[in-house]
């Protein structure tokens, strides 16, 4: 009888649903197809992904596998509404990054369910999350849902690298699939669990411009065995030495701010009180030291620069003619590139090293957050975890949002899978993400699909 009361007691979690159940399959399915830059091929993907949509009676007009280049195709479904609103687009991406089978204890391609957690590149980055929208998509279509705006779903190719971005190219030669009020970016925010628990659900409202400087010192040259003081690797050398002990000022803004507020009252302790005082006096400099030791906050405080590639010197008997660096950069979205530029310029203090963008940084117009979005958001994470908190996040990476945002498509980061804040294994070996993670965030993403379809929801333009 005690064995018995004890398998009873665990049935309750094992149980899934029929949408929870046809999720994981989708999930199977997306991380048994091998979706790198390499050797994967994303147009297998949306194309798996498209079969289901006929199957479920979607129209042919509906349904589109586009793809620039061989193995880079991109699946935009729309499930049509009223039109008593602008539509809202829904996102992720199909690629992952790369996973070499000697590096993992099992092959990383086959989707693998153990103690717990489902295994497989991709688990984290991103196929969760596109299992849960197809599986959302499937159900409204099921159950004859309808909104009072199109829907569009778009499952892209290389955000994670490679030659063909597909919101890039969707955005500039089929903007017309894909044009929507707003965007919910499932590859961003999330939930954030914290010794076992989940402790806040994070909402993107902003993400850092990614801008690399390329770093130069010239010189004549000669042979090693004349030494001089004019060095063009010792200029370089010196130039960098000063950037490592430079910060940029504290910035905070609408989402830090109101991040750091709310994670105050999360975290405790020293790190919540610190949190708070940055809030209060964010000139307050024993706090901003604190924050600072730690990368995650010493990244939402500032725009932070640092050297990641280094070359000098051309033969092991002559003086350096070249001395090189790349030092990469990511903006607050509030901060300006050439003030970041000219910062630079000042801290390396030596006009012997010249500063290059070496590429048109992609700027991302910022805007407040939405406070209907917001909203809708609070109410879907309350309705499956009551009484948890959502926070407004910036992220630090980068992500296809900036695409639409350049484009006038305000995009809002909203995954409803949770990730221990101290397990983080996206792009790393024996990626993963818990099975209750997965299964919650599929009621979460439906609830939070079919609250924002109503025009009620819809944004301020």
């Amino acid at each position: 009888m005690r064995f018995l009361a004890a398998v009873l007691a665990i049935l309750p979690l094992c149980a899934q649903s029929p949408d929870q159940k046809l999720a994981r399959e989708i999930f199977q399915q997306l991380i048994e197809i091998n979706t790198t830059d390499s050797s994967g091929d994303n147009t297998r993907a949306a194309e798996a992904m498209a079969a289901r949509f006929r199957a479920a009676g979607w129209a042919e007009s509906d349904i589109h596998v586009l793809a620039p280049v061989a193995r880079k195709g991109n699946l935009v479904v729309r499930l049509h509404g009223t039109g008593a609103a602008r539509p809202i687009l829904f996102l992720g991406h199909l690629d992952v990054v790369e996973a070499r089978r000697a590096d993992w204890p099992f092959d990383p391609f086959v989707f693998l369910q153990q103690d717990g957690y489902f295994y497989g590149r991709g688990t984290s980055d991103m196929k969760g999350d596109d299992a849960t929208l197809v599986a959302a998509f499937l159900r409204m279509k099921r159950e004859n849902f309808q909104p009072a705006r199109d829907l569009i779903l778009a499952l892209t190719a290389d955000e994670e690298g490679g030659p063909a971005n597909g919101v890039d190219w969707l955005v500039k030669q089929h903007r017309d699939l894909i044009n929507a009020q707003f965007c919910i970016n499932t590859d961003a925010g999330g939930g954030h669990i914290k010794n076992g628990k989940p402790i806040f659900m994070a909402m993107q409202a902003a993400e850092k411009v990614f801008l690399s400087f390329k770093l130069e010192v010239t010189n004549n040259g000669g042979h090693s065995s004349l030494p001089t003081k004019d060095n063009a690797i010792y200029h370089l050398a010196d130039g960098l030495s000063r950037l490592a002990k430079f910060d940029f000022p504290v910035h905070l803004f609408d989402v830090t701010r109101a991040a750091f507020e709310r994670g105050a009252n999360i975290y405790g302790g020293e790190l919540g009180a610190d949190l708070q005082t940055m809030v209060r006096n964010p000139n307050d400099a024993a706090a901003i030291a604190r924050l600072s030791a730690i990368p995650l906050y010493n990244a939402q405080l500032r725009t932070t620069c640092v050297a990641t590639m280094l070359s000098g010197g051309h033969a092991e008997n002559a003086l350096p003619q070249l001395a090189s660096a790349v030092v990469n950069c990511r903006l607050l979205p509030v901060d300006k590139p050439a003030d970041i530029k000219r910062a630079l310029e000042q801290v390396l203090a030596d006009p012997k090293i010249t500063v290059a963008e070496m590429r048109e940084p992609v700027i991302t117009p910022y805007h407040p957050i939405d406070p209907a979005v917001m909203a809708a958001v609070t109410a879907s994470t309350n309705k499956l975890w009551p009484g948890l908190p959502v926070v407004p996040a910036m992220g630090t990476g980068a992500s296809d949002g900036i695409f639409l945002i350049r484009a006038g498509i305000p995009t809002y980061g909203v995954g409803g899978i949770f990730g221990d804040e101290d397990d983080v294994r996206a792009h790393g070996r024996n990626e993963r993400i818990l099975v209750k993670s997965f299964d919650d965030a599929v009621d979460f993403i439906y609830d939070l699909i079919t609250r924002l379809s109503g025009p009620q929801s819809e944004p301020r333009p």
